[in-house]
């Protein structure tokens, strides 16, 4: 019985270590309510997802223990993700891991853009570009997986939705991180209170108050690609369509609009869902950003 009891706990502790997105099949009684992974149920909207907005974070309590050992195999956690970029194939997690605890502590949303990854610190922001069709997204990483020694990252539902790769399971993929330098000692940012009497808080609440209703059809790693999507879509809509490059010149997004009217940036997602051009979502930037 002693002998069993010390295989269950080894067993607790490669749970622990693997998190969501990289637990094994277990059966029924496990900590798991389903024993294969899945899609979630139902219609999702992906104008409900909100692209995360990279910035240093610093290392997460739970995750970050290197070396550490899953399935016979031994990993270590990088010290840093400054300069990574890695290219290889991509899977998705879902359902089963939905609501469970990733590997840094954290609860496992399949509706947000996150993702795992062997080795990058958590939590870490990555740029992840489908080679297949050339769509970008930003994903946090704060689990870690996959397991499977062909796979570099497991991206969530949400994620593979935004990507396009949902149906088939995997995708070719770059991965890069970003955001991986902490602020100078004694710089911390902080975001302006709107609710601010100053004159500062004043020009915070103005800047609020010019903001319009974007379509975003997609965001793209070459500029080709995205500016074919662009011409495309400027006969198929009524907004005007713009091409907005970010100032690395790396990132190139297609966007519909200025919108003040929301039912109509409703209108124009919903033009861009019948054609296979992109996931469009809406969004709220200054007016003045597509120039």
């Amino acid at each position: 019985m002693k002998h069993i009891r010390n295989i269950f706990c080894v067993l607790g502790l490669v749970t622990y270590l693997v998190g969501c997105a990289s637990a094994p099949q277990y059966e029924s009684d496990s900590r798991y309510t389903m024993r294969e992974d899945a899609a979630p149920e139902g219609n999702f909207d992906v104008s409900a997802v909100v692209e995360p907005v990279p910035v240093y974070e610093p290392p997460s309590r739970g995750g970050n223990h290197s070396p550490y050992t899953v399935w016979g195999q031994t990993y270590e956690v990088m010290d840093s993700a400054e300069g990574y970029r890695e290219t290889g194939i991509a899977s998705w997690y879902g359902a089963k891991f939905h609501g469970h605890t990733t590997s840094n502590g954290e609860t496992y949303d399949m509706y947000k853009l996150t993702a795992a990854h062997r080795s990058l610190p958590l939590p870490t922001f990555a740029r992840v570009t489908n080679l297949e069709n050339d769509r970008s997204i930003i994903v946090r990483v704060n689990d870690r997986g996959p397991f499977h020694e062909d796979r570099i990252i497991d991206l969530s539902y949400a994620a593979a939705r935004v990507l396009g790769f949902k149906d088939s399971g995997t995708a070719r993929v770059e991965v890069e991180a970003l955001a991986t330098t902490p602020p100078e000692e004694g710089a911390v940012a902080s975001a302006p209170d709107p609710n601010d009497e100053s004159a500062d808080g004043a020009t915070v609440r103005a800047e609020e108050s010019r903001k319009s209703l974007f379509v975003q059809v997609g965001a793209f790693g070459n500029l080709s690609s995205a500016a074919r999507v662009r011409d495309e879509l400027a006969s198929l809509v009524t907004g005007e369509v713009h091409l907005i490059s970010s100032e690395e010149g790396d990132i190139h997004r297609v966007w519909i609009g200025p919108f003040d009217d929301p039912g109509r940036a409703e209108e124009e997602k919903a033009a861009v869902q019948d054609t296979d051009l992109g996931q469009p979502i809406i969004i709220s930037r200054p007016a003045d950003t597509a120039g």
